[in-house]
């Protein structure tokens, strides 16, 4: 099993110096070093994504303060949640916390608790804003792509001889959703025989 201690530093802004991070990330045993120039709530951190693809079971991720690592609260919740899954272990030099040992990895379910919790409370709060939409007689779920006008119109195209492959594409939408649209509203086009005749009678 790999025991590889992976470390990464972040600093808020390109003034800030990595130097102090970086020094104590080599003292705790780090061969390896990503960090990220990003403030604390930027989604994009390429060092830290490197430094996860790094780490495998057995390994540990080191970094200066818990602080650097996480975006948010709910992120940090997130990460620490998934090294866990990973058999990966996290180490916080300035925090005190090993989950290599029993005190350490109690951290580890504290965080897959509150990872859960958050996920909860996402869920029952999505619930209660749905029914209460529901009750005030707002539409949930994905707007149509078409109007009921839109709907009748191409039914009045497709039976006046039109493709529904040009309706759709004049519509902007696509053939299966044309017709998933006139399913929806009851449009009813005429039989493929008398179209036919229809437009040969033109």
């Amino acid at each position: 099993m790999s025991q590889k201690r992976i470390g990464y530093a972040r600093v808020s802004t390109s003034e800030q110096n990595l130097d102090l991070q970086i020094d104590a990330l080599t003292s705790a045993g780090c061969k390896q070093i990503r960090t990220d120039t990003a403030s604390g709530g930027s989604r994009s951190r390429p060092g830290l994504q490197d430094a996860l693809d790094l780490l495998q079971e057995g390994d540990t991720l080191v970094v200066w303060r818990l602080d650097r690592l996480g975006r948010s609260l709910g992120h940090l919740v997130d990460l620490v949640a998934g090294l866990e899954r990973r058999g990966v272990n996290l180490r916080s030099i300035s925090d005190s916390i090993d989950t290599t040992s029993a005190g350490g990895r109690l951290i580890f379910h504290i965080m897959g608790s509150l990872a859960e919790f958050e996920r909860n409370l996402i869920s029952e709060r999505t619930r209660a804003g749905l029914t209460a939409a529901q009750r005030r007689g707002i539409a949930v779920g994905r707007r149509r792509a078409l109007t009921p006008a839109q709907v009748a119109h191409a039914g009045l195209l497709i039976d006046g001889g039109e493709s529904a492959s040009n309706v759709a594409r004049t519509l902007g939408v696509g053939r299966s959703t044309l017709y998933r649209a006139i399913e929806q509203t009851g449009t009813r086009l005429q039989p493929m025989k008398q179209r036919i005749a229809s437009k040969e009678s033109r």
